[in-house]
């Protein structure tokens, strides 16, 4: 087994971070994300979307998707649980992370690769318009995320889970990106520097 990585690019922490609660380690293969590596004829008969991370099993199976690996090792390693226990849990679980993708880390990826100078060679064309249409977009949600927080400790309930993962790196990833959670948004704040104290948050 041998996990392609991408460094600190927020899908491979995804998994990382992930395996860092469930205490499992994988063998890494660095993909230099800085030197298009991801782009490789090597790299793009692992995955020919040139994505990481990408997850090569003992049989030759390729998995890629932080979510799916991450289930596959939730199915393997199910202590602790990350997607939930019964069926309502997981549905909230499953939920929330599909907001968070779709709404924030999606969202604020999409200004990152729109407007930092650093990403002209791999996003081709960069849109600075859609970076700017993104901005209220992440914002909106940062408040409506921070009404949820009102009443609960974690995103999808009384549990960490891998809502919270993709969450924090999320909001982690709005600096590079030079956006900032507004300092009203209290709720956020405190469970993001929750979640930022865990051992994990450092894979």
């Amino acid at each position: 087994m041998k996990l392609y990585d991408g460094g600190r690019a927020p899908n491979p922490r995804r998994v990382k971070v992930f395996l860092a609660e469930k205490g499992i380690t994988v063998p890494v293969e660095p993909v230099d994300l800085g030197k298009l590596a991801h782009k490789s004829p090597a790299y793009t008969a692992i995955n020919p979307l040139q994505r990481v991370p990408a997850l090569q099993l003992d049989d030759g199976t390729i998995i890629t998707e932080s979510i799916a690996i991450c289930r596959y090792f939730e199915r393997l390693h199910p202590e602790p649980p990350l997607f939930g226990t019964d069926a309502k849990d997981m549905a909230l679980v499953e939920m929330w992370e599909r907001r968070l993708e779709f709404h924030l880390l999606g969202p604020v990826s999409h200004i990152f690769r729109n407007s930092h100078p650093a990403m002209k060679d791999m996003e081709v064309p960069q849109v600075p318009a859609w970076a700017a249409a993104n901005r209220p977009r992440v914002m909106d949600f940062l408040a409506l995320l921070d009404g949820e927080l009102k009443d609960r400790r974690y995103i999808a309930g009384d549990r960490y889970t891998v809502a919270d993962i993709t969450g924090m790196i999320a909001v982690d990833f709005m600096k590079p990106a030079k956006l900032a959670v507004p300092e009203t948004l209290g709720n956020l704040k405190r469970w993001h520097a929750e979640v930022s104290s865990r051992p994990s948050a450092q894979a």
